[in-house]
C-alpha cells in the first residue's frame, strides 16, 4: 500500500524552526529514495533535499546548512528539521519516494506522493 502522510507545518516568523514529518507505509518507506519537495504559488515545484534507504543524503544549494532529513527507520517515518526560515522557504512541502538509482543525483522517479503540508514564513 502507498501512504505518505506530511505534517508539521504551520506558521513561523524568519529566523525559525520548524520541523515536517512525513509518516509512510512499509512498501513506500523502503523505497530507494525518500525526499522532500516544495512548491511555491506560481513557481515549479522543486527538490529540497534527499536521503537514500542507506543514509546518504543532497541538499538542494538554498537550504544548505539550515536543513537536515533524517529518518527512523523503526517508525517509518521522513522528517526534515528546518531552521533560520527565510520568506522565500514559504511553499507547500511534499514527501516523495523514489525508486530510481538516480533519485539523489538527478532527483529523478519520485513517483510516490503525499497530500502536502504548508509552511508559511513571515518576515
Amino acid at each position: 500500500q502507498v501512504q505518505l502522510v506530511e505534517s508539521g507545518g504551520g506558521s513561523v516568523q524568519a529566523g525559525g524552526s520548524l520541523r515536517l514529518s512525513c509518516a509512510a507505509s512499509s512498501y513506500t518507506y523502503t523505497r530507494n529514495c525518500m525526499g522532500w519537495f516544495r512548491q511555491a504559488p506560481g513557481k515549479e515545484r522543486e527538490a529540497v533535499a534527499g536521503i537514500r534507504y542507506i543514509g546518504t543524503t543532497r541538499y538542494a544549494d538554498s537550504v544548505k546548512g539550515r536543513f537536515t532529513i533524517s529518518r527512523d527507520n523503526a517508525k517509518n517515518t521522513l522528517y526534515l528539521q528546518m531552521n533560520s526560515l527565510k520568506p522565500e522557504d514559504t511553499a507547500m512541502y511534499y514527501c516523495a519516494a523514489s525508486d530510481f538509482s538516480t533519485c539523489l543525483s538527478t532527483f529523478a522517479g519520485y513517483n510516490y506522493w503525499g497530500q502536502g503540508t504548508q509552511v508559511t514564513v513571515s518576515s
